[in-house]
């Protein structure tokens, strides 16, 4: 095993016990509901239910980046302990976060000159860039350098496929994203718009489906066509979703009955509370390796 630490932040949207058993320190954003400020600490300060329920009941949550004082109290201890860090940062199209792990690493770097601080901007958010988080620690523990490892992540980080669609567009209202009357409207019509992520890490809307079974089938198509080897993918595949466990586990079926070669059955994680604050509840997000994002 290399003898250097992976971490992320915790809108990587992963399970408490995948950070605890693949080594990878976190650090977290945070969020504040009702007037209350509470850590993204995954479920851990406040349950996903609670989370999603107090949206739907007409809470609206505001979130806070990490800055880069924070960034120097997270990466200092691991210093002290004679570690290089290869830092995988939230899409920088979504949070200023990766410059705020920049301007950390340049203070540090003057204070302990013989260590390694690499940052790498994911261009990507929630369980996608878990994925690429993933692939990272498989390298580590497979032998490679950090060098060889961010490397390999700089090159292969647009690989990574996000698609998403929402079937409650309350929250798009409420952050200004649609208007009044696309929601009233959309509502009215069960519209399910469809976006992913884009070459700069920025979520872009792609098509609009009427019917969750529709949005379904296509976010699935979508993955029959860009996934690497088509169908015959052999790697992994995550969903996140956001208090819709049961959309995300059809989308989930029907991917695993049509990719017979997955590395694995499929990892379906929760929307985290960061993320979440602007999706809302009603919102699955497919990821995978695939074709490069070039647009």
């Amino acid at each position: 095993m290399s003898d250097f630490i992976v971490t992320s932040c915790s809108t990587a949207d992963m399970p408490l016990e995948f950070f605890k058993s693949r080594n990878v320190p976190f650090v977290c954003f945070h969020f504040i509901m009702d007037g209350i400020e509470y850590e993204d600490d995954l479920g851990q300060s406040m349950p996903f239910e609670e989370f999603y329920k107090k949206i739907s009941d007409g809470s609206k949550p505001t979130t806070s980046q990490v800055n880069a004082a924070q960034f120097v109290e997270f990466f200092e201890p691991l210093l002290k302990e004679g570690k290089d860090i290869l830092h995988i940062s939230l899409s920088s199209g979504l949070s200023g976060t990766y410059n705020s792990a920049n301007i950390a690493r340049e203070e540090l770097m003057e204070k302990y000159p013989e260590r390694k601080i690499m940052i790498v901007d994911s261009l990507g958010a929630s369980s996608g860039y878990g994925l690429l988080v993933t692939s990272a620690c498989d390298m580590r523990d497979g032998g490679s350098t950090i060098e060889e490892t961010f490397q390999w992540l700089e090159e292969n980080k647009l690989r990574v496929n996000h698609w998403f669609f929402s079937t409650d567009l309350t929250s798009y209202y409420r952050g200004g994203r649609i208007s009044a009357a696309s929601n009233i409207v959309g509502t009215m019509l069960h519209i399910c718009p469809l976006l992913n992520m884009n070459h700069e890490g920025k979520l872009i809307p792609r098509s609009k489906y009427r019917g969750k079974k529709h949005v379904i089938e296509e976010i699935v198509t979508r993955m029959e066509e860009h996934a690497e080897n088509k169908l015959d993918y052999s790697g992994r595949c995550y969903i996140s979703n956001s208090a819709c466990y049961e959309d995300a586990r059809k989308v989930a079926d029907l991917i695993e009955s049509k990719f017979l070669k997955l590395d694995g059955k499929i990892m379906i994680n929760s929307v985290g509370t960061v993320i979440g604050s602007h999706t809302g509840p009603g919102t699955v997000a497919l990821f995978f390796y695939g074709d490069k994002r070039i647009d």
